[in-house]
């Protein structure tokens, strides 16, 4: 069997083409992408920043241990408890550091400072000139001349301090200055050995050393939502490219199959059992897997560099990784994966080949005697239900769910799959509706009754753009669909006619005290403040959770609202812990709706500064005298006043920048993957409609009418693509929509018409042209002579 499989490539190498380059370029995009997984899940940590000059620091600890009957559940922290007193005593020789959030009054968000922090004099590097500040109106910085007076907004409000002494970087305020701007301590650097400092400090905290003290840089956490994201969108990629390349694997096989009914046929007159008709197919894909697997699987790594610059370019991988790394998996795996999915595209098409009878050799039509078989029905009405079952279960038990994107994906693919699969059928029934409405004597007609006919062949065809259709506008239109349904739930909690936010870099930062008193001073207004908190709760006294929450000054001392999912009535005591790790017990005032914006709303606490205002205008108040007033109180604080619309209008637009790059690489995968497909049916379809052609000719067709004849058709049976595309586009969209209607109500949706209508005409363009590539054969070409 290997020799006739061998054979077979050789004669009908066109039927495998499309094949090859399918799995040529999904072993190289496995390839790529494991190298990119490679080095950013292997990369080493950013090198020690803040601390990098003090050999040992003492910090507070940043996880929270919550003992359980399996023993000890743990969180990280969302706020550092700050060192124990008697820690601090232990290390008379440390030096105290506290991070303070401060910026400019005047000048860009951030100018001047350490990222928007300023430290006391004891962490201060060297001086470039001036003196070491010592009074408490003085300050040693980077961000303006040498005895300027400047504003610093701190959480105080707005001060005013001398420049005393200038250094490389940074803003420094003297020792004593900074503990009164914040009494708790943030780290002790110790200028000697680690061993003896950790037998002072004992299991009280936490004693780093060398790399380790890269777990107290600023931007530990936007490293690790780095990698996260690349590993998410590498992982998101990688799943699309698999389920397409054996979407295209199968149907180029089951369609090059189709052709060779014939000659299975003979092969079985010929003595050949079922089983060596299946095993010929097998040797066949697994002879073409391991040379384009072979081939990808070698050329990806080059294209790993491009991709993490990339990503790396647009925040969405970590930024000081630069060099790939050398792991020789990827091409491994590329290689195992491209085998193993030509073999399991092989699978119904070797199972089809097996079925062929003997007496079929003898059988000359171009007639398909049956469209589709009872197992391609079965498996195409269970995926569909399979799908409509999963959005049902979603829409009554986790409607919450549905605003995550990545929830949606699986029931977009087994739409597609089930549309895939029940092609054939829903193709020869559209076909005959518009075979009706045709007018008579026209191309049109012709090219209908063509397409009904072959059903099989235009579902070959149509299924790559189905896929391309479908696939662009179910994760396009659901795209904006969460993003908008996201904005409401945001929304819910602003019963606001504006809000004031901080403006600057986000360490801390809050509404100063000077502002919040400004703010509840401006008349005309009800002014209501909440900062952003997380909480954390045992579920089944076995699973320590971690929840967003906020802090509300409309919530009473001691009570609490919850979502409905921590399984607490109004009245219930919630034990809970805050997000400095102390617990609490407070009372369950209410029972959020479904859909909240967060899980829970505890009281505000006195050292916690407000992220947000929410300020509703009193009924016969000025909205232009309330704006001017709001503006001015906010003046100087690094916070600026915005209506609840403009608001929600950058909410919406900062939170789509992110994920519209995973969207656009997957689309990018699958429309890549699809053309290949189609052009490759086209052009495997185009030798067999020789003599379709040449009859036309004969009955007079110039060859100009036979090349609109075949336009004609191809465009047809794209559209017949494109309306299965929209079917599986609305039934997604639908069964998302109404999942949302229980959390966030009737929510828009926007469908991008110029970007579906711009791939709709591309892939027509491409379609079309593949088939007039393939119709310009000999014999099109040679003229038939009249009798």
């Amino acid at each position: 069997m290997i020799g006739i499989a061998l054979a077979g490539l050789r004669l009908r190498w066109r039927s495998f083409v499309g094949t090859f380059l399918a799995l040529a370029f999904g072993s190289a995009l496995i390839a790529a992408m494991g190298q990119v997984l490679a080095t950013t899940a292997t990369a080493p940590d950013r090198a020690p920043q803040r601390y990098a000059a003090y050999p040992v620091v003492v910090a507070p600890h940043d996880t929270l241990t919550v003992p359980t009957w399996r023993g000890g559940e743990s969180q990280p922290l969302a706020v550092s408890p700050g060192l124990p007193a008697d820690v601090v005593a232990a290390l008379p020789a440390g030096r105290v550091d506290r991070i303070i959030p401060a910026q400019f009054a005047d000048g860009p968000p951030g100018a001047g400072a350490y990222s928007g922090i300023a430290r006391p004099w004891a962490l201060a590097p060297a001086l470039l000139s001036g003196r070491v500040p010592a009074a408490a109106d003085e300050v040693a910085t980077s961000g303006a001349p040498l005895g300027a007076r400047i504003r610093i907004v701190t959480g105080d409000g707005i001060r005013s301090y001398t420049v005393s002494g200038t250094v490389k970087e940074g803003l420094f305020f003297t020792d004593a200055t900074a503990a009164q701007l914040r009494p708790q301590v943030d780290a002790v650097v110790v200028d000697g050995d680690g061993e003896r400092v950790r037998a002072a400090v004992g299991d009280r905290a936490r004693v780093l050393t060398g790399d380790d003290r890269a777990r107290l840089d600023p931007g530990r956490t936007a490293d690790a939502r780095a990698r996260n994201n690349a590993n998410t969108i590498v992982g998101i990629a990688l799943g699309f490219a698999a389920f397409v390349a054996i979407f295209v694997v199968a149907s180029t096989f089951a369609f090059a199959v189709g052709q060779r009914r014939q000659e299975f046929a003979l092969l079985r007159a010929g003595g050949a059992l079922p089983g060596q008709v299946r095993r010929l197919v097998y040797w066949e894909a697994l002879a073409v897997a391991l040379v384009a697997a072979a081939i990808g699987a070698l050329a990806g790594p080059a294209l790993a560099p491009a991709l993490l610059d990339l990503l790396r370019e647009r925040g969405m991988a970590p930024g000081w990784v630069h060099t790939i790394s050398p792991a020789r998996w990827p091409m491994w795996t590329a290689f195992g994966t491209g085998v193993t999915v030509a073999l399991l595209g092989a699978v119904t098409a070797a199972w089809r080949a097996g079925r062929v009878r003997p007496g079929e050799a003898l059988r000359e039509t171009v007639v398909e005697s049956r469209t589709m078989p009872p197992a391609r029905w079965v498996a195409g009405i269970l995926t569909l239900g399979t799908a409509l079952v999963t959005m049902a279960v979603t829409a009554i038990d986790d409607p919450a769910s549905a605003t995550n994107r990545k929830s949606y994906m699986p029931v977009v693919m087994l739409l597609i799959v089930a549309a895939g699969l029940l092609a054939p059928a829903l193709v020869a029934v559209v076909a005959r509706r518009l075979g009706g409405a045709a007018p008579r004597g026209t191309g049109l007609l012709l090219a209908v009754r063509n397409v009904t006919a072959s059903a099989r062949r235009t579902a070959a065809v149509a299924a790559p753009v189905l896929v391309t259709v479908g696939l662009a506008a179910s994760l396009l239109i659901a795209s904006d669909l969460t993003d908008e349904a996201k904005n409401v739930l945001r929304a819910r909690p602003a019963h606001a006619d504006f809000l004031v936010l901080p403006d600057g870099p986000k360490i801390g930062q809050g509404l100063d005290r000077e502002l919040v008193a400004g703010l509840r001073g401006v008349p005309g207004v009800d002014v209501t403040f909440s900062a952003e908190t997380t909480v954390y709760t045992l579920e089944g006294d076995t699973a320590l959770v971690r929840r967003d929450a906020a802090e509300a000054d409309d919530v009473p001392a001691g009570g609490i609202k919850v979502a409905g999912d921590w399984g607490l009535r109004a009245g219930d005591t919630a034990r809970l812990w805050l997000a400095d790790g102390s617990e609490a017990r407070l009372r369950v005032l209410e029972v959020l709706p479904p859909g909240s914006a967060v899980d829970a709303y505890l009281p505000a606490s006195a050292g916690t500064l407000p992220s947000v205002a929410y300020v509703r205008l009193r009924p016969g108040t000025d909205p232009a005298a309330a704006t001017a007033a709001l503006r001015a109180a906010a003046d100087g604080h690094r916070a600026r006043a915005v209506t609840r619309e403009a608001w929600l209008a950058a909410a919406g637009q900062g939170q789509g920048s992110a994920s519209r790059l995973g969207l656009l690489v997957v689309l990018g995968i699958v429309l890549a993957y699809t053309t290949l497909a189609m052009v490759n049916t086209l052009l495997m379809a185009a030798p067999d409609r020789a003599g379709e052609r040449r009859s036309l000719g004969l009955l007079g067709a110039s060859r100009r009418q036979v090349l609109a004849w075949t336009a004609v058709e191809t465009l047809v049976t794209v559209a017949l693509g494109v309306l299965l595309g929209v079917v599986v586009a609305v039934v997604a969209v639908a069964g998302l929509w109404t999942t949302l209607l229980g959390v966030a109500g009737a929510v828009t949706v926007s469908v991008p018409w110029a970007t579906l209508g711009a791939l709709t005409g591309g892939t027509a363009l491409i379609a079309v042209t593949a088939a007039l590539v393939g119709a310009t054969d000999r014999a099109t070409d040679r003229k038939p002579r009249r009798s």
